[in-house]
């Protein structure tokens, strides 16, 4: 059933391939997959149109210290894009596993597995209901697939960008190592840069604030967590880009 309050309608999850590892040093966990393919399915059936950028870390990294043994930074990096398909097709079984219909579209002609990013054919996927998984990300190397969330996201004309992680959002220090580390509620785009907070690379804040796109930040891992995210709870951080909005709140 449909609710009328959502705060976003149509999303761009972006989700890190490490994710997926679960307890595993490599690979795929299918329990956690199953995890996020039901939490998808609680935002469709609440109205929300969502589509979906991972990445490939878990597989193969092209910027690590052992893709930077390569003699090619390129070349690296487009075996990174072909990790986050694996990842995506992964993503797609889970996501149909649970009842939902979904294309997976790749910035990288795969013609017998996806779709080529066609950018009214993703938008009409989405309003017809079904999950767009976007793989490959952005087809070029020397950029990350944060770079590719911000470019989707802004080309399919999303609401906002959801990076779902394993802590509850934006934080003064690492919450991990830091027990006095405090939650930003709200934190104005600038400051992210100003701050370097690590929310998303660099080149992925700048094309959302061209985009005048705002972020989100929330632990994908907590039960429920992507619903009250879309229906406005105070949950994560949201970066945005209103200079004139109150200052950084720190939960």
């Amino acid at each position: 059933m449909a609710d009328s309050d959502l705060r976003f309608r149509r999303v761009l999850l972006k989700l890190s391939g490490e994710a997926l590892l679960g307890d595993k040093e490599f690979g795929i966990d299918h329990e956690i997959l199953a995890t996020y393919a039901g939490e998808v399915r609680e935002a469709v059936d609440a109205g929300a149109e969502v589509a979906l950028v991972i990445g490939g870390g878990n597989i193969f990294r092209g910027v690590s210290p052992a893709g930077s043994q390569m003699s090619s930074r390129a070349h690296a990096d487009y075996m990174g894009m072909l990790a986050t398909m694996i990842n995506a097709m992964a993503l797609q079984d889970a996501i149909e596993a649970v009842g939902l219909e979904s294309r997976l579209v790749s910035a990288i002609d795969m013609n017998e597995i996806a779709e080529p990013f066609i950018r009214r054919r993703a938008i009409r996927h989405l309003e017809k209901g079904r999950v767009v998984i976007f793989g490959a990300g952005t087809g070029h190397p020397y950029f990350s697939t944060d770079t590719a969330a911000a470019l989707r996201a802004s080309e399919i004309g999303a609401d906002v960008i959801l990076k779902g992680t394993r802590v509850d959002g934006v934080f003064t220090a690492d919450p991990e190592t830091d027990a006095g580390a405090r939650r930003f509620g709200s934190v104005y785009g600038a400051e992210v840069i100003q701050r370097d907070l690590k929310v998303m690379d660099l080149t992925a804040v700048t094309l959302a604030k061209e985009s005048e796109l705002p972020i989100m930040v929330f632990n994908m891992n907590t039960p429920g967590n992507l619903l009250r995210v879309l229906r406005g709870d105070d949950v994560g951080t949201l970066v945005h880009w209103d200079a004139a909005a109150e200052p950084i709140a720190l939960a």
